[in-house]
């Protein structure tokens, strides 16, 4: 647990550099989410900390944050960002840096087997960690993309392409169509040239597979890029899977192929 923790605010600590040095113009720069600034990015990350941590301590609080939500469960997320941006990036900055570092520790503190309530299905403090991770990277790229920044990938992204993986029959289902029966076989290749196996032990087994850099499965599960833009390969029924797989909560964002 603690791993994965200090991965979240080592990811985080990453984005800072990225961010924290800007001047206000900058700050105001277009990033790839449409009508999100930089700004944007990190009010968003800063919120998502916060609820997060209140999902943990504060159980009824975040009720009513769901209840808020049901409102409007398209737009919620945006109407919070917008909010948080509005501030200065001094102000967005340092929100941000107390919320991850108050969740982090709220993670710490919770037992193993706590169920955490969350606007999809309820997370362990470790699949919590997981989460923010993820997000926190994913944004990071947006952060990164308007920048003109290419970032060096880390061994991080291991539990960023296993909730990939995890996530795949959640993508058949929000897109309306039935999970194939049988796992595939998910060979990606870490920073540091290792390889990452998920699925059937027996690869020569399985025909649908998907194999490359385990940095563009990340991409393409976050859906920062369309497979076909990255030197991943897809056989059998993964083909179809890289054109709708979406790691995070929510509804579909990515039109079938």
């Amino acid at each position: 647990m603690s791993d994965t923790v200090a991965s979240f605010l080592d990811e985080c600590a990453d984005l800072d550099v990225l961010v924290a040095d800007l001047d206000d113009e900058a700050w105001a720069q277009s990033t790839p989410a449409q009508g999100w600034t930089i700004a944007h990015q990190i009010a968003h990350l800063a919120w998502t900390d916060e609820i997060a941590a209140v999902a943990t301590t504060d159980p009824q609080a975040f009720a009513d944050e769901v209840e808020i939500a049901v409102q409007d469960p398209v737009g919620h997320v945006d109407t919070r960002t917008e909010q948080g941006a509005v501030d200065t990036p001094a102000e967005i900055l340092a929100r941000w840096r107390d919320g991850r570092e108050t969740l982090a520790q709220v993670l710490r503190d919770a037992p193993a087997d706590t169920k955490l309530p969350w606007f999809g299905p309820p997370m362990s403090p470790r699949s919590m960690a997981t989460a923010r991770l993820m997000e926190t990277w994913a944004h990071g790229q947006d952060v990164a993309d308007a920048l003109g920044v290419r970032r060096a990938p880390t061994a991080r992204l291991r539990d960023i392409c296993h909730l990939g993986v995890r996530t795949r029959d959640f993508a058949y289902l929000i897109n309306d169509l039935t999970p194939p029966v049988q796992p595939f076989r998910i060979e990606l290749t870490g920073p540091d040239g290792d390889l990452w196996i998920w699925g059937d032990e027996d690869g020569e087994r399985s025909a649908d597979r998907v194999t490359g850099p385990a940095q563009d499965f990340c991409l393409v599960v976050t859906q920062r890029r369309d497979a076909a833009d990255t030197d991943l390969h897809a056989t059998g029924e993964a083909v179809e899977w890289l054109s709708i797989a979406q790691v995070f909560a929510g509804a579909p964002r990515r039109a079938r192929a």
